[in-house]
């Protein structure tokens, strides 16, 4: 069969064993079918006066409320998601908000002293959507605001999902989530 290939012009093409590219891991897409339980709180459980409010919407997560940084300075939105993202460099997530920085959190349910350890780390929003992508090497981690000393956050172990506003600043904030998901050490 080669050489009739050969004869008619045709060369003979051999596949090569290409490595498979990572696909992401989808966590979020706010469709309806993946409709996650998104937990508000707020800084009341320290005293403060921030109120946060969440809903899904149109396709998209909308996390909206009002910054107060005396007594407190924080509202999230929180969902569980069990997921391995072993061998994924980080989140990547489609948002537009009112150009405030939210924080990205990512939950393995490690513990310390009793306490659960926070793994955070910032993202800047705009009134357009766009993607943002947090490495997971950006995570700081922290128990109550406060810096730890931590392990590597367990990508095996991945348990939940949170969003945050605690820039710092006083006032309204908005932010829709289009979705969240995984992406690879090779992704562009």
């Amino acid at each position: 069969m080669p050489l009739l290939l050969l004869l008619l012009g045709i060369a003979d093409v051999r596949t090569a064993s290409l490595p498979a590219q990572p696909v992401p891991v989808t966590l979020f897409t706010f469709d309806g079918a993946d409709d996650a339980a998104w937990d508000v709180v707020n800084d009341g459980v320290m005293g403060g006066r921030s109120a946060g409010f969440v809903s899904v919407q149109d396709g998209a997560l909308r996390f909206t409320g009002t910054l107060v940084t005396q007594g407190g300075g924080f509202t999230s939105v929180r969902a569980a998601r069990a997921v391995d993202l072993t061998g994924e460099a980080g989140l990547e997530l489609r948002v537009r908000g009112s150009g405030r920085q939210f924080e990205l959190e990512v939950d393995d349910g490690l513990r310390s002293y009793r306490r659960s350890v926070s793994r955070r780390a910032p993202f800047a929003t705009s009134p357009e959507w766009t993607v943002v992508r947090v490495p997971f090497r950006a995570l700081r981690s922290t128990i109550f605001g406060q810096p730890v000393n931590a392990p590597p956050l367990d990508l095996a172990r991945v348990r939940g999902v949170g969003l945050y506003m605690a820039d710092g600043q006083d006032g309204p904030f908005r932010l829709e989530v289009d979705y969240i998901r995984s992406y690879g050490a090779g992704a562009t």
